[in-house]
């Protein structure tokens, strides 16, 4: 009767254990699916995690270049899970149920006035962590910058590393687009410049052929570690970064291809001339040519192509125009030089041997609309018959897409710019062995 009695009471602990709410629930895990809303679709991720201090929620759209954002005001209840997001303008409001023994997150964004539904489900043990980071450190004109290896599930042995841009952006930026092409099967890299991020110096400070330099050492650090040869190996840049595209190629001969985005094909100077005058064309209209030539000798300033003495004459002689207060101009006394202005990515352009894709958006407002058949031009002086240019319609310098959307409360990538370059990519002619 006693072993009957202890018999009971097992079974009775075990049902409990297998079904207590806390034990065994599966309510952490990896959630995935698309969200959707008339016009507009997105590729959204959940990561629900557990420590000590409770539950976090982190939030992924590679093609808002958004990973592992997390939420705050994280609320669970029972089979439900709720927490936000906010932005400078709006706030995203998620609440969420578990259910099909937690596999699924059926759950309601509420934003503005809108209620978005959604259903997420959960990745299988053996699909999540598909790629595996590797985090290094190389030395670079005696700093230390630090970059990131994603390597793919399923490698064909082909790299492709990112080169760094303009600002103070660190390898965050790109982390988005390296994620994607790993998940294609890439081996990709991409790292802080430096005094950016984990990265030592002062990329302000640093010339053009000093930030260059870094790039050919991260690509040659990268080969060394992935195992990887630059005969297999593409690199891509956006803006500023895609100016450095042809020097590098130059530079490391050996290099498979490259793809330059929303490049100018002008000086940086030019660059930023041409956005501040899409900025002020409509206030400024007829006095344009003036306020141009004005605001030109502001930046040569910067470029250290003119002195203090001869711009100070210039603002003296135009302040008292209407026009006036659309010119930008810093405080003179704290300019910090900068040469980079000066950088021209055509010279270099012409001498290119390997293949470029070209990808400009047409609703690009900062580099010239002409950039993509200037550079076309520079790679025809240069006898290069393996390049392609593309012009996406209404894509943004950021490549993100501008036409009018039913959900405007987020932006994303132009649906055709992956698959563009993938495309592009898989078409590169072999490398002379």
């Amino acid at each position: 009767m006693k072993l009957v009695y202890y018999a009971i009471i097992v079974l009775v602990l075990v049902s409990c254990k297998h079904n207590s709410p806390d034990s065994n629930n599966h309510k952490e895990g990896h959630f995935s699916g698309v969200f959707s809303y008339k016009n507009f679709s997105d590729t959204i991720e959940f990561d629900i995690e557990r420590d000590s201090t409770g539950y976090q929620v982190f939030f992924t759209s590679l093609e808002q270049n958004a990973n592992r954002i997390p939420f705050q005001n994280v609320q669970v209840q029972g089979d439900s899970i709720s927490f936000l997001l906010q932005s400078d303008y709006y706030t995203y409001n998620f609440k969420n149920k578990w259910s099909a023994n937690f596999s699924n997150l059926t759950g309601t964004l509420y934003v503005d006035s809108i209620a978005v539904p959604y259903v997420l489900e959960k990745d299988a043990p053996n699909q999540q962590n598909a790629l595996r980071s590797e985090e290094i450190s190389f030395e670079s004109n005696g700093l230390q910058l630090f970059g990131t290896i994603w390597h793919p599930v399923k490698s064909f042995n082909k790299g492709l590393v990112l080169v760094t841009s303009s600002g103070n952006a660190d390898r965050s930026a790109s982390r988005a687009e390296a994620i994607l092409f790993a998940k294609k099967g890439y081996t990709t890299f991409h790292y802080d410049k430096r005094g950016t991020g984990n990265s030592e110096g002062n990329w302000e400070a640093a010339t053009m052929e000093e930030l260059l330099s870094d790039d050919t050492n991260a690509l040659q650090v990268f080969s060394a570690k992935s195992g990887i040869p630059l005969s297999k190996t593409g690199i891509k840049g956006s803006s500023q970064g895609a100016t450095k595209i042809p020097y590098i190629l130059n530079e490391l001969t050996d290099l498979s291809y490259g793809i330059v985005v929303s490049c100018p094909g002008t000086t940086l100077l030019e660059s930023d001339l041409n956005y501040w005058k899409n900025n002020n064309s409509d206030a400024l209209g007829k006095d344009m040519h003036e306020a141009v030539n004005l605001q030109r000798k502001v930046f040569e300033y910067i470029a250290g192509t003119i002195d203090k003495t001869e711009l100070e004459k210039s603002i003296a002689a135009e302040q008292e125009k209407l026009w006036f207060s659309k010119i930008w101009v810093p405080n003179l006394e704290e300019v910090q030089i900068d040469t980079k202005l000066n950088y021209n990515p055509i010279p270099y352009f012409e001498k290119t041997q390997q293949p470029i894709l070209i990808v400009q958006g047409t609703s690009d407002e900062i580099i010239p609309a002409n950039s993509y058949a200037s550079i076309a031009t520079a790679l025809e002086k240069a006898k290069n018959s393996h390049f392609e240019t593309v012009l996406l319609e209404g894509a943004s310098h950021s490549m993100n897409e501008v036409a009018k959307s039913d959900f405007p409360y987020w932006s994303k990538l132009h649906p055709a710019y992956i698959k563009t370059l993938e495309d592009w990519i898989a078409r590169v002619p072999p490398s002379k062995p």
